[in-house]
C-alpha cells in the first residue's frame, strides 16, 4: 500500500471541506479551491480528517492513490497557508 496514500489528511480549524461524488471543494481563510478527482478513488471524511481509499491493488489505482491524497493535501495547505 502507498505510504503517502494511506496517511490521513488533517482538516485545520476554519477550513470547510465538501465532497460531492468525485468533486472536492475546500474553503479557507486564504481562498477557495475545487478539483475533480478520479472516479475510482473514494474520499472519506471522518471527524476532522480526510482519507483516500483505493478500490483494488491494480497498477492504475496504486498510482492514483498517493496522487489524489497529495492533491487534496495541497488544496488544504493552499487555503490555509497560501502557496
Amino acid at each position: 500500500m502507498s505510504r503517502v496514500g494511506r496517511m490521513p489528511i488533517p482538516i485545520p480549524p476554519g477550513v470547510e471541506v465538501e465532497i460531492l461524488g468525485n468533486r472536492i471543494s475546500v474553503k479557507g481563510p486564504r481562498g477557495e479551491s475545487r478539483r475533480a478527482i478520479h472516479s475510482a478513488m473514494k474520499v472519506i471524511r471522518e471527524d476532522n480528517q480526510i482519507k483516500v481509499v483505493r478500490p483494488s491493488e491494480d497498477r492504475l489505482h496504486r498510482s492514483l492513490h498517493g496522487l489524489t491524497r497529495t492533491l487534496i493535501a495541497n488544496m488544504i495547505e493552499g487555503v490555509t497557508k497560501g502557496f
